[in-house]
């Protein structure tokens, strides 16, 4: 079995995220490719799904929303920006337009909960970069996803699923400007599976 899936949702931050991976010891065990260059059942070869930022709403993004809801109960998915949206509206969440835009702004993110694999070894407070105009709604947000990052204004900054291994985060864990990015690659490249 392969073991990474990047889905490009033709975003310029993928190869970003991508140069992590590399960086991370994934050369031979990674697969990057477009959200409209490949089937649904081609995914079934990989251990990790990593769904890239994107322009547009989750519905737009090829075959992200479907390959969502075939893998989520037997791989590992991680969803920045779009990728996160698209977890989040997959599982019932719904989105919002946010009165300020963010592009390439730093915030203060807050942990809600640190137990997560994913913020493992992180403090409980870290600047992230976002670049958003949508974001996931508090309210109704469906039993199954639990939220375990805000902003300091309470938007969702991050969730994880309460059964399956999957994730998503609204900021960009691979920009400069998001403090210990590269550590929530690792975590979650290093989770069990």
């Amino acid at each position: 079995m392969k073991k990474v899936l990047v889905i490009d949702n033709y975003d310029s931050f993928t190869y970003n995220l991508v140069h992590i991976l590399r960086e991370l010891g994934l050369e031979n065990e990674l697969e990057v490719h477009r959200n409209d260059k490949i089937t649904v059942d081609y995914v079934a070869d990989f251990e990790r799904i990593l769904l890239s930022p994107g322009p547009g709403l989750p519905k737009d993004a090829g075959i992200m929303p479907e390959v969502i809801k075939r893998y989520s109960d037997s791989k590992s998915i991680l969803g920045v920006c779009l990728g996160h949206q698209g977890i989040s509206e997959s599982f019932g969440a719904e989105l919002f337009n946010l009165p300020t835009v963010f592009h390439g702004v730093a915030t203060k993110t807050v942990l809600t909960d640190e137990s997560d694999v994913l913020f493992e070894g992180l403090p409980g407070e870290f600047n992230v970069c976002r670049y958003h105009s949508w974001a996931v709604t508090p309210e109704g947000l469906p039993d199954c996803l639990k939220v375990t990052a805000t902003d300091e204004s309470g938007n969702i900054m991050a969730i994880k699923h309460a059964d399956y291994k999957v994730r998503g985060v609204q900021f960009h864990p691979e920009s400069i400007m998001t403090e210990h990015g590269i550590q929530m690659i690792d975590n979650w490249l290093k989770e069990q599976l």
